[in-house]
């Protein structure tokens, strides 16, 4: 009985380590990259890129380009995953991932919000650089609401945290451009105005051009990895309009007039702005537009990209948009969703 038991065991041994080694291959489409290639596969990028360049260097072209009619090996699948698989451009900005529990730590949201379970995998290949406007000296445009000031800087920051926390939930790379150590994500209506933001930890320049210019770096920096890895790269600026008080604005959208892929998503966007007002205020309609603009961060950073002004900080209709919490969370939820319908079509 014994010497049976060693048999069948050192049988299911052998039939697992086969089964791990085994080769899979394949050829890819037409138009296909690596990250595409993998997700045909079940194959995350963001785990499998580094594995299947280093078995398939020889077949690949030049900036590692798959080459039609030519059969590459897949990545095994990696049995064991733990949560010390952290990669290094989440531990620069603090924030871990661990795989198997499916949970994102990033300390940036807050203590009761840093813990980020993936609930989807719609965004999954997708890599998105969420930037809010100003920050750190500049607080960008101030209104007034009764007797507290409404900063920009603070307004535009809650809402690409809570953005950035959506895509994570929907299974995306992101990165939180513009930080503050100590804020995380704050259900106050009256957020106070400091001159903690970095970007990504380093001091953020007086001077406008300066400032542009280093989120823009941080962004194409990133990007020159990221695009090998994923198959969809998007940056997003996030801002508050300043105009007379009695002008009052819906949510708009700047694109790059240099790329086809800008003005879709700014237009994506905004279409899924018009079907959620048609269906919370079907009787308010939407009047958000999409124009080209020659913006120096829309020009000066390489991924595709939309500029969103949020309304005028000055009118107090639009304040409402900003003050109340849960009116900060549905305009979130709502650029995360366009950014949904817009990965998808791109696929």
């Amino acid at each position: 009985m014994t010497k049976r038991l060693y048999v069948f065991i050192n049988f299911i041994f052998l039939f697992s380590i086969a089964t791990l080694w085994g080769q899979q291959k394949a050829t890819p489409k037409t138009g296909e990259g690596i990250a595409a290639f993998l997700l045909r596969h079940n194959r995350s990028p963001q785990k499998y890129y580094d594995d299947f360049v280093e078995l398939n260097k020889k077949k690949l072209g030049k900036g590692n380009v798959l080459k039609m009619g030519v059969t590459y090996v897949i990545p095994p699948v990696k049995c064991v995953e733990t949560s010390s698989s952290f990669s290094k451009e989440n531990s620069k900005s603090g924030s871990r991932q661990d795989i198997k529990a499916n949970t994102i730590i990033e300390p940036l949201f807050g203590k009761r919000q840093s813990k980020v379970r993936v609930k989807s995998r719609r965004l999954e290949g997708a890599c998105f650089y969420v930037v809010s406007g100003h920050g750190g000296p500049d607080p960008g445009a101030i209104g007034k609401s009764g007797r507290h000031e409404l900063h920009e800087d603070e307004y535009a920051y809650d809402i690409a945290l809570r953005l950035a926390r959506n895509l994570m939930q929907e299974g995306a790379k992101v990165y939180i451009i513009i930080q503050d150590a100590k804020d995380g994500i704050r259900n106050d209506a009256y957020l106070p105005n400091s001159k903690r933001e970095t970007c990504m930890g380093d001091p953020i320049p007086l001077n406008q051009v300066q400032r542009l210019q280093q989120r823009c770096d941080k962004i194409n920096s990133l990007y020159q990895k990221d695009r090998h890895r994923y198959q969809y790269c998007r940056s997003i600026f996030i801002h508050v309009d300043s105009r007379g008080r009695g002008k009052q604005t819906d949510v708009f959208f700047y694109h790059s007039g240099q790329t086809e892929e800008s003005r879709r998503l700014a237009i994506n966007m905004k279409n899924m702005f018009e079907t959620k007002y048609d269906k919370h205020q079907p009787n308010r309609g939407f009047s958000g537009t999409v124009s080209s603009r020659n913006l120096y961060v829309l020009s000066h950073s390489i991924p595709s990209a939309v500029f969103v002004e949020l309304g005028n900080i000055q009118n107090a209709f639009d304040q409402r948009r900003l003050v109340i919490s849960s009116n900060r969370q549905a305009l979130a939820k709502w650029l995360m969703e366009g950014f949904i319908i817009d990965y998808q079509s791109k696929k």
